[in-house]
């Protein structure tokens, strides 16, 4: 038996007009929308986009601790095309952590790190990850 959990433990994603927010929060168990001051604050679609485009094709994702400081990349092809992360090496194997900043929550996915170019400061900027 294969044992699925979240990738966001106690976060729904919804699509939804803004004025059509107070109807979400009356539905049980729903504490409040992502936000700032009162106000709903939308992810990125791209990130949505990329990480439901990367499961729908059986990529190895689960959830990670929040990061935000390592060695930034950018992926240059496949499903997480342009998303941008932090390069992890385990085990012999190019992991990319990407984060979401409103939620604080972030994503490892296996990689293949020629998929992948540096885009830090550094004089490695634009090289690829291997």
């Amino acid at each position: 038996m294969l044992l699925q959990l979240p990738l966001f433990p106690g976060y729904i994603f919804v699509r939804l007009a803004a004025r059509d927010h107070l109807q979400v929060l009356q539905v049980p168990g729903v504490v409040r929308l992502v936000g700032f001051n009162g106000l709903p604050y939308a992810l990125l679609e791209e990130e949505i986009q990329a990480i439901q485009n990367c499961l729908n094709r059986n990529c190895r994702a689960k959830p990670y601790p929040y990061l935000q400081v390592g060695r930034r990349a950018r992926v240059k092809s496949g499903s997480l095309q342009g998303l941008e992360g932090i390069v992890l090496r385990k085990k012999h194997r190019t992991r990319f952590v990407i984060s979401f900043e409103m939620i604080m929550r972030s994503v490892e996915v296996d990689i293949d790190g020629m998929e992948l170019e540096l885009v830090d400061s550094s004089s490695r900027a634009g090289r690829p990850v291997y």
